[in-house]
């Protein structure tokens, strides 16, 4: 077996945070351990190459912070795609924060493989949240708005 695939068989034991590889290749027996001071040995090769431990950093636990509770009805994403506001670029937004909600308003553009799809709001309400940033990608199933 060749060192240069030996390296590559030790960096993708240290990436990947296996603990043992173990490849046999021909009469060639190859076996990866990764723990400290561990040797990668050849069985039937005199090469002896040493694997570097992986050492990993604490992850410090991030502050637990209450989300703020949405009261209303989520208008979610139809479609994968970008989510426009207006109907052009410099062009007044379909809809404000606080503005009333008519079913079958149009609320918004999604554009998916160059295609423009209106979305229309599924019941009466007001607008409360916009979820989303103009020009934003979405995915299906995402909130777009909370309507109360």
């Amino acid at each position: 077996m060749d060192l240069r695939k030996l390296k590559t068989l030790i960096d993708l034991v240290s990436e990947s945070g296996i603990s043992e590889l173990e490849i046999n290749e021909g009469d060639d027996h190859v076996r990866i351990v990764n723990r400290a001071n561990a040797v990668a040995t050849p069985m039937q090769s005199p090469v002896t190459l040493a694997s570097s431990p992986i050492v990993a950093a604490p992850i410090p636990a991030a502050p637990e912070t209450e989300a703020p509770v949405s009261t209303g009805t989520p208008l979610t994403s139809p479609m994968v795609g970008t989510f426009y506001r207006s109907p052009s670029p410099g062009a007044k937004p379909f809809i404000e924060i606080g503005d009333p909600v008519k079913a079958g308003q149009t609320i918004c553009i999604i554009e998916a493989m160059k295609l423009l799809n209106e979305v229309e709001a599924e019941h009466d309400g007001i607008l409360k949240e916009i979820c989303v940033e103009n020009g934003q990608p979405v995915e299906f199933g995402q909130t777009l708005f909370i309507i109360e």
